[in-house]
């Protein structure tokens, strides 16, 4: 097995976790690298065994619009500074992936400078994609290009030149090379070219042992990049979607059916797909959550469905950050680890609880996922012999598996035990536990004590009173007919602020009728 199988993985956002400018002025280096060492000692004391941390490398601004791909942004320090960090990961048991910008550069690269200065006489005309020397841009340069998402500040590279590829293939046997690098996550990996990833993959094969293709990919059949002739992952956003749109919805369903998705586009490579409930360019998961507490069950789920796990920092700590209009500065944030580790949290316990349970139980990592119990609130399923249940709605929850065994929660340290062939589960509202076999040859696990916020209950105005008219429903008003729809949903369980919604929002009298005359 390769390492990237067993890997839990720590995200970082260098230059926003840094401080650094926000614009690069391409001073002298300025060694800000160095201070993420701390965060290494943490994330190892988390249970973290690999790090993903970029972009890196020279670079205008946010980092995707590289002017150098050989030079450490001189806002982080050099390429010593740089060498010294890997080195510093590796003698602490951290593998490394690196930030790889194949796709498109910034308009300070030398070979698109060379355009700008020298035309049509430029040896580099072939570089880009679709140069019209008789066209413009946003800076009126006198002469377009293909960018990535529209903007001129991204040049798309021509990845069916060979001397662009090639130049590629050197800046990773470089950074292998001089960094000891042991991965990369190809940033828009869903617009680069098939062939190119092809022969990137043969050629780190070559390299170094088990080096790690990780590819962006956020829409498409993610088969088309996870095989073995492209790359060993791609980042899973249907699961991303998932894991909190689940909980808030109160619906389970659509967690399970993401991931029989997966595995639908997949096979067995669904349990190498990469899991995140947040990164650099998504919402902090505390902010997308309506309820605080679903945290627990959601990181629970994150470490325990097929797939590998990775948290971004500072999440650990449950901080918020939210999206604004012109700007992703909220979503990267400059911390102070000493002042994170005084606030302390119940999730920094739960990772490293769970960073341990994959580490010794290698079920959760390699064990066969089969789902046992299924509703809208209450989700239950196996990884190999091991029990995983989580609860999404505001109260405990009590069901029975048709199953033999005793089981010792991980959580609680509480002990369940079949009769007659079930097995009783009892779940606490918001939460999840993992029940391992009790065997004498399986590590004993302490109780942790959960953290619970306490969530303001909406005031019961605010939620449409439910009023049954007793009378044929081509003589209800719109409010009626509005209250009796409202009815029949909560008869198959609690109403959430969605589907209150869309009931009040109608106010069409045929599509009401329509809508009360579907139910059965």
């Amino acid at each position: 097995m390769a390492w990237f199988d067993e890997a839990r993985f720590y995200h970082i956002y260098p230059l926003g976790l840094c401080g650094a400018p926000k614009q690069n002025e391409y001073k002298d280096p300025v060694n800000r690298i160095s201070a993420l060492k701390p965060w290494i000692d943490h994330i190892c004391e988390l249970g973290f065994n690999a790090l993903y941390i970029g972009p890196l490398f020279e670079s205008v601004g946010h980092g995707y619009e590289t002017t150098d791909y050989r030079k450490l942004d001189s806002r982080l320090g050099t390429n010593e500074d740089l060498k010294d960090f890997v080195s510093y990961c590796h003698a602490k048991g951290i593998k490394v992936i690196f930030d790889g910008v194949f796709n498109h550069t910034g308009r300070d690269f030398f070979a698109f400078q060379d355009i700008r200065y020298n035309r049509e006489n430029s040896s580099y005309l072939n570089w880009y994609q679709n140069v019209n020397l008789y066209s413009n841009n946003s800076y009126n340069d006198g002469f377009s290009y293909d960018t990535w998402g529209g903007y001129d500040l991204l040049a798309k590279l021509n990845l069916y030149n060979p001397d662009v590829v090639n130049y590629h293939m050197d800046t990773v046997r470089f950074w292998i090379n001089e960094f000891d690098v042991d991965g990369i996550r190809l940033d828009a990996a869903d617009v680069l070219n098939g062939d190119f990833m092809k022969r990137l993959r043969y050629e780190t094969s070559q390299m170094k042992d088990d080096f790690f293709l990780l590819g962006e990919v956020i829409h498409g059949q993610y088969n088309n990049w996870v095989n073995d002739q492209t790359l060993h992952s791609v980042t899973n956003y249907a699961m991303h979607k998932a894991f909190y749109s689940s909980h808030n919805e109160h619906n389970y369903f659509e967690l399970a059916h993401t991931l029989k998705r997966s595995f639908e586009m997949c096979g067995d490579n669904a349990y190498k797909l990469y899991l995140f409930a947040d990164n650099h360019d998504v919402e902090r998961i505390a902010s997308k959550l309506s309820n605080k507490n679903d945290l627990f069950p959601l990181y629970v789920l994150l470490y325990t469905l097929p797939g590998i796990p990775s948290v971004y920092y500072g999440s650990e700590f449950a901080i918020e950050g939210k999206k604004e209009r012109y700007s992703d500065d909220s979503l990267r944030p400059c911390l102070s680890l000493a002042e994170m580790k005084k606030q302390g949290t119940f999730y920094q316990e739960l990772i490293q609880r769970l960073s341990d349970l994959r580490e010794n139980e290698k079920a959760l990592v390699y064990g066969p996922y089969k789902e046992l119990h299924l509703r809208t609130q209450t989700y239950c399923f196996e990884r190999g012999d091991i029990l995983i249940v989580s609860n999404n709605s505001d109260d405990m929850v009590t069901f029975e598996l048709n199953k033999e065994g005793s089981y010792t929660g991980v959580f609680t340290s509480k002990k369940i035990q079949s009769e007659y062939s079930k097995l009783p589960i009892s779940i606490d509202a918001h939460s999840a536990e993992i029940y391992i076999p009790d065997n004498e040859d399986r590590k004993a696990y302490t109780p942790i004590k959960v953290e619970r916020k306490e969530i303001r209950k909406k005031e019961k105005e605010s939620i449409p009173k439910i009023r049954i008219a007793s009378k044929p429903y081509e003589e209800m008003s719109i409010e009626e007919l509005q209250s009796a729809i409202l009815a029949k949903l909560s008869a198959n369980g609690p109403l959430n602020d969605r589907m209150i919604k869309d009931v009040t929002d109608n106010v069409y009298r045929e599509s009401l009728l329509n809508w009360i005359r579907s139910f059965r």
